[in-house]
């Protein structure tokens, strides 16, 4: 039971808490209804993704076999057979189904299609797509914008163009350190933990990292100064979040160019109190503006 609960990897779940974002910053976060109906999607993009997590290590199953950390999944360490993992996938599949339609949204089709969209694109991501490079970033970094517009959805709350595109050039920024990491592997080793590594090197991948993180910092600056957004929180004062988000991301390039820590972003969240302490301080400074 404890393999088959790891191979859920029940640790990426705090990715999908992203569903969320409409209702905080729409001044809904504390509307009972709308909590719960938020809380039953977020549950089954959990298991939604549980489900790729578990096709995908079926897959990769001989690759993950010569890789220094994934060889210690359950399914390549043998923990956990192939038939067992399919059987584990399409449980997670219906129980996704199943659980995001207690929310009894009134956009009901609209989140089964967002939910069956993400789990092709990324069973496709598995099969073929990863192993494209760009592109394998660019799959991870729509997945967090279905994660937010899911989420409106589900409350019936729009979602403005603003936040599709920060979610989307944060998630490349995360997605594009990670394949630093990856790119570090196979010059140790000389095993490629992916085939879309071949179209990567150091120094492409350090120019894409600081060209993301330059245009997610300027356009962050531009959203928090828009006189629109001033308008809609009623207050000045939404400039001032621009210090964690500054500091969060020269953290991460700290972790990926001088310590080497960018395997993994929810590893790097649980572990590092500095960026733990930067999400913190830049929630609860939202939270004071939207709804103090």
């Amino acid at each position: 039971m404890k393999d088959a609960f790891l191979l859920l990897r029940p640790l990426q779940w705090f990715k999908n808490a992203f569903v969320f974002a409409p209702l905080f910053f729409s001044n809904n976060l504390l509307n009972k209804e709308y909590f719960i109906q938020t809380l039953w999607t977020f549950l089954a993009f959990c298991f939604v993704s549980s489900s790729i997590y578990c096709f995908n290590d079926i897959h990769d199953v001989e690759s993950d076999r010569l890789h220094p950390k994934k060889r210690l999944r359950p399914i390549a360490a043998g923990k956990v057979s192939i038939w067992e993992g399919y059987f584990i996938m399409v449980l997670c599949l219906i129980a996704s189904l199943l659980l995001v339609s207690l929310s009894h949204s009134v956009n009901m089709p609209i989140l089964y299609a967002l939910l069956i969209g993400y789990w092709g694109m990324n069973i496709a991501y598995c099969v073929q797509l990863k192993q494209h490079a760009i592109l394998d970033v660019a799959i991870i970094a729509v997945g967090f914008v279905i994660r937010v517009l899911i989420g409106g959805f589900t409350t019936d709350i729009f979602v403005s163009g603003w936040l599709s595109l920060m979610t989307f050039l944060l998630a490349l920024f995360l997605a594009f350190a990670k394949r630093k990491d990856d790119y570090r592997i196979y010059e140790l080793t000389g095993t490629m933990p992916r085939k879309s590594i071949a179209g990567y090197n150091a120094q492409f991948i350090d120019l894409s990292v600081t060209i993301v993180g330059t245009i997610t910092m300027v356009c962050y600056i531009i959203y928090t100064m828009n006189e629109g957004v001033i308008e809609r929180f009623g207050s000045p004062y939404v400039y001032l979040t621009n210090f964690w988000v500054l500091a969060g991301l020269l953290r991460y390039l700290q972790n990926m160019l001088v310590y080497h820590r960018s395997g993994s972003p929810t590893k790097v969240l649980v572990k590092d109190r500095f960026i733990q302490c930067c999400i913190a301080g830049w929630i609860l400074s939202y939270f004071a503006i939207i709804y103090l």
